[in-house]
């Protein structure tokens, strides 16, 4: 989620309210008892996606989302070397298109990170307000997301390897995840619950976040919840708009450095998934 929102879209929300609405929804998913517990796993399921790992276990991991931007990556790439992290990209067709990534993807994939699909053009899935209701067929999405690994096998990154999916946006239904499913992959979204994703929101938007915002909110709900961290698939943009000089991306090492203090590791996310698709 880069903040790019499709025309669909913003011809009918204005960016605030759409900022507003992402914001809301990253505050009150926690509360919510949406979630359920899957009997033949530990992970948590919220419509058909796996958005959590074992809460009994303090690991978690990190993954990074990307479309237009990607000006971080090169920093977050060094930090994750230096740390001994391997963490998870997961990229849109359009980001493994552009000639001015390329480097980069070659350089995460080389050095064991785990590179996902986050459908070819970005686009958005179901409305923002009903999200029972879609705005794409079975068709559409299927021929978008399959186009979005094409391109990720110039790269040499195999379907078969790379089957858990991050939504565009971020959003999405119980269609959308049993469409994946009948592509034999599977959808997995982010833990809400703190304010990571909110990375990519510009100032002056009634949704902005600023990074000391965002690094407090994480530390806290460890500290605070239940589980802390445990399980959590914790997202941060591999870039956002030039209107934010706040990168948040700035403060990963000490986020890092932070989190494995208090006893936390981090796992690729089918390796923290590793049980889910045998």
């Amino acid at each position: 989620m880069n903040g790019e929102i499709p025309n669909i879209f913003t011809n009918a929300l204005p960016m605030n309210k759409i900022n507003s609405l992402l914001a809301t929804v990253g505050m009150l998913l926690p509360l919510l008892s949406a979630f359920a517990q899957s009997s033949e796993s530990p992970y948590q399921i919220h419509h058909g996606a796996i958005v959590r790992g074992d809460s009994s276990r303090a690991e978690l991991a990190l993954v990074f989302t990307g479309d237009e931007f990607a000006e971080g990556g090169a920093y977050i790439t060094r930090v994750l070397t230096n740390q001994g992290i391997k963490a998870s990209f997961f990229f849109t067709g359009k980001f493994y298109r552009n000639p001015e990534f390329k480097s980069l993807v070659k350089s995460l994939f080389k050095k064991g990170h785990y590179l996902g699909a986050h459908s070819d053009q970005h686009l958005l899935y179901c409305n923002w307000e009903q999200r029972d209701s879609l705005l794409v067929t079975q068709k559409e999405f299927t021929r978008d997301l399959l186009d979005n690994y094409r391109i990720m096998q110039h790269f040499g990154i195999c379907r078969e390897d790379a089957r858990y999916f991050i939504p565009p946006y971020e959003w999405y239904n119980d269609s959308i995840a049993q469409w994946t499913r009948a592509l034999d992959l599977q959808l997995v979204n982010i833990t809400y619950g703190t304010l990571s994703h909110a990375d990519y929101t510009i100032p002056g938007s009634s949704g902005y976040r600023s990074s000391k915002e965002i690094y407090e909110s994480i530390l806290d709900y460890e500290a605070a919840a239940p589980g802390g961290l445990n399980g959590f698939i914790l997202l941060v943009h591999i870039g956002t708009a030039p209107e934010r000089t706040d990168k948040f991306y700035l403060h990963l090492d000490q986020l890092l450095k932070e989190l494995k203090s208090r006893s936390y590791s981090f796992k690729r996310i089918d390796e923290l998934l590793e049980q889910t698709l045998r």
